[in-house]
């Protein structure tokens, strides 16, 4: 009996000390937990914190590429008097791509789908001036092909780079 009696008191004086202890990690553990809850979200923050600035500027530069690349500002800017159809399609192509090349980092800043119209209006628009270019003769000058490529825009209801274009504004928004 004397054995058990001192396994008992034993058992008295660890019991408490083992919730005590148990206690004592389950409080640790909670406040490190909240301390890495808060340090995360500080982190997030101060990410947060840099990379609106960036994002803000590469909707900016998508908007100014789609811009530039619009039809109505893109054939003021290229079209020279005397330019033949084939040298005013070659400047156009040539101009886009060059715009589109200038600004394909962007992607990094932007979601998957506001890329993706950015991409489909430039391949849109590439496509509407070669089909503007094989409607017209040979010999056509440049102002045959503009009134060629106009005329195909008319037909849609809205511009490709106009559609991007409203993507892009509404997606910036949803930053602020």
């Amino acid at each position: 009996m004397d054995g058990s009696v001192k396994i008992g008191e034993t058992l008295l004086y660890f019991i408490p000390a083992i919730i005590v202890a148990g206690a004592i990690y389950l409080l640790i553990k909670k406040y490190l937990d909240n301390d890495y809850k808060v340090r995360l979200l500080e982190l997030k923050r101060a990410i947060h914190k840099e990379t609106i600035p960036l994002r803000f500027q590469a909707y900016e530069r998508i908007c100014l590429f789609l811009e530039r690349i619009s039809p109505n500002n893109l054939m003021v800017r290229v079209n020279r008097p005397g330019m033949s159809a084939r040298e005013l399609q070659s400047e156009l192509l040539q101009t886009i791509r060059a715009e589109y090349e200038h600004n394909i980092t962007q992607q990094v800043y932007v979601s998957s789908q506001a890329w993706d119209l950015v991409k489909n209006a430039r391949e849109e628009l590439i496509r509407i001036i070669n089909t503007a270019a094989a409607t017209i003769g040979e010999n056509a000058g440049g102002i045959e092909l503009s009134k060629a490529v106009f005329e195909i825009i008319l037909k849609n209801e809205k511009l490709p780079t106009q559609r991007a274009l409203d993507f892009i504004k509404n997606e910036s928004r949803q930053l602020l």
